[in-house]
């Protein structure tokens, strides 16, 4: 479990095939003596498993489905990735729970400086709208991010100056690919209510306080 509060950023030292995945070896910008073999570890969001220590430098497998799930079939040596080490219990939880299990890939269409911000609007699959509210939160890179405003499935963020400066955000540009992963409460709740929003739509009621008695939410 992770908060999508960003470590420091990580640079890929290299990519080699393994098995039908990869097996990857990244530099950390802080110290990894708290980290152990077999830790888990967010690696532009995706939860990684880390499998060798040596230094400052740490190895990772990267299956073939975390491959097709996520941006990392398309990166190289030399990228630079954000990091966050596993959430302890009883760490501050300054972002959201982030689970590392990356729902898909979305597009940065645009970005717009604004003085010491950047407005940032990223496509993402529209499958996963029905999770997204205004001023909710969903994990872009590993990062934690309010949600502006959307529509359809074109999401607006405001990016801070200290997000800028920790994470790798700052690097992205349009046309470029992100990892995406919906804020879990919101697709618990939604699995949760999905049958009573169906039984609206087929009887075409209205989402009343007597719908929400006769089902047990009042």
């Amino acid at each position: 479990m992770f908060t999508g509060l960003v470590e420091g950023i990580g640079k890929i030292i290299s990519l080699k095939p393994y098995g039908g995945g990869l097996i990857a070896e990244i530099s950390a910008s802080f110290s990894l003596k708290e980290l152990a073999i077999g830790d888990s570890i967010a690696v532009d969001g995706v939860c990684l498993t880390v499998t060798e220590i040596k230094g400052s430098t740490f190895k990772t497998h990267i299956s073939p489905e975390t491959l097709n799930k996520t941006t990392f079939r398309y990166k190289n040596s030399g990228d630079f990735v954000n990091l966050e080490r596993a959430l302890r219990l009883g760490d501050r939880l300054g972002g959201h729970l982030v689970s590392g299990h990356v729902d898909g890939i979305g597009k940065i269409v645009s970005i717009i400086p604004i003085e010491d911000f950047w407005k940032l609007v990223i496509e993402i699959p529209s499958e996963f709208t029905p999770y997204l509210i205004k001023k909710g939160s969903i994990a872009i890179d590993g990062v934690s991010l309010t949600i502006n405003d959307f529509r359809d499935n074109f999401l607006e963020f405001m990016l801070v100056p200290h997000t800028l400066k920790v994470t790798t955000l700052c690097l992205r540009k349009p046309g470029d690919f992100v990892n995406i992963e919906i804020d879990m409460i919101a697709k618990m709740v939604y699995k949760w209510i999905s049958p009573y929003l169906e039984s609206l739509e087929k009887t075409k009621r209205g989402l009343t306080l007597e719908f929400l008695k006769e089902h047990g939410f009042l």
